[in-house]
């Protein structure tokens, strides 16, 4: 079978070569009925672009950077996905890469991709996306790039988040409007301001509720699995045990079911376990973790999106910048009498 060509697409369109390259590279100034038909015709005909070619004709490279602390965990998985997909339909490729947790690594990393790479652009999850002089080295870097939930220099870049410090609240006035009185809390990594979010968002709605916790139920993790299963070990060991736990991440809330698991209590009769992030971690264990639905793909795709096309304008307005998703509350077996959010 012959290799499908851009004239071939073309002509079953009815419409210039030079149209359908628009389309292929995203053009903005194709009306969005032909973009549709055209697209829809390639894919039809699975036109696959020659990279090399593409690269020659237009000086791109068609490679988007995704930086990342650690590749392994749950949410940069999802994060992926999203992000392959969505370059999946408009040609483009993603190269992942991660730091480990050492910052001079970030710059390294971060250089590479730009001068031998050549990424037209660059995704920065956290704790990345927070570091002032990865910010600082791509400001004066004539590239586009896209934070993921900062909160520092927010006018340096676009950057894509979701209402953290509410979920959180929500998620502890539930607990407490389902009768639970002991709710402890597993804070996420001191290095992502996610954390500080979700954190005041739990202790803002103790407050609101007239209810104190004791300080003990509050404990420090590292959106980690590990540091999950150490903070729930010291709170499930405690006299007075939580009856429920509000963990920053999944990976976390997984741990703590392990633990409870362990020393036979029942979930969630003996204790509620709520997550964050919806990770597929939640949905892998027993029970089920009740959890907020981070839009995490569509974070991904909203983040391509931006780079792909002239949204990534550097000159748009601060106001512009800022690109917030909604979340929902995700009800499982892990939480009890818990209703719905309104």
């Amino acid at each position: 079978m012959s290799k499908v060509k851009l004239q071939d697409i073309a002509i079953k369109a009815g419409v210039s070569m030079m149209t359908v390259s628009r389309v292929m590279n995203n053009d903005p100034k194709v009306g969005a009925k032909t973009r549709e038909k055209v697209s829809r015709i390639a894919n039809e005909m699975q036109y696959k672009p020659n990279i090399a070619a593409r690269h020659l004709a237009t000086s791109k490279s068609y490679f988007i950077g995704l930086v990342c602390e650690y590749a392994s965990s749950s949410y940069v998985n999802k994060f992926l996905v999203g992000g392959l997909r969505k370059c999946r339909t408009s040609g483009y490729h993603v190269v992942l890469d991660e730091t480990a947790g050492d910052r001079e690594k970030a710059l390294d990393i971060i250089k590479n991709l730009i001068e031998v790479t050549k990424v037209d652009g660059l995704i920065l999850l956290p704790p990345i996306s927070n570091m002032p002089e990865v910010v600082d080295l791509l400001s004066n870097a004539n590239v586009g790039f896209v934070r993921i939930a900062p909160d520092i220099n927010l006018s340096a870049s676009h950057y894509i988040c979701m209402d953290d410090y509410q979920a959180a609240f929500d998620v502890t006035e539930q607990l407490i409007k389902s009768g639970h009185t002991r709710i402890a809390h597993i804070i996420g990594s001191p290095n992502q301001g996610v954390s500080r979010l979700r954190y005041q968002g739990y202790l803002d709605a103790l407050r609101s509720n007239q209810k104190m916790m004791p300080p003990e139920y509050i404990e420090q993790g590292y959106f980690t699995y590990k540091s999950g299963l150490d903070a729930a070990k010291r709170l499930l060991e405690l006299p007075n045990k939580p009856d429920a736990i509000f963990a920053a991440n999944d990976e976390m809330a997984a741990a703590v079911v392990s633990v409870a698991h362990m020393k036979h209590l029942d979930v969630p009769q003996d204790v509620s376990i709520v997550g964050f992030d919806d990770t597929e971690l939640a949905t892998t264990i027993w029970p089920n973790i009740s959890t907020v639905t981070q839009p995490i793909k569509e974070m991904a795709e909203l983040a391509i999106d931006i780079l792909t096309t002239s949204k990534a304008d550097k000159t748009l307005k601060a106001s512009n910048m800022r690109h917030v998703l909604d979340y929902r509350l995700q009800l499982r077996d892990s939480s009890k009498n818990i209703v719905k959010i309104t």
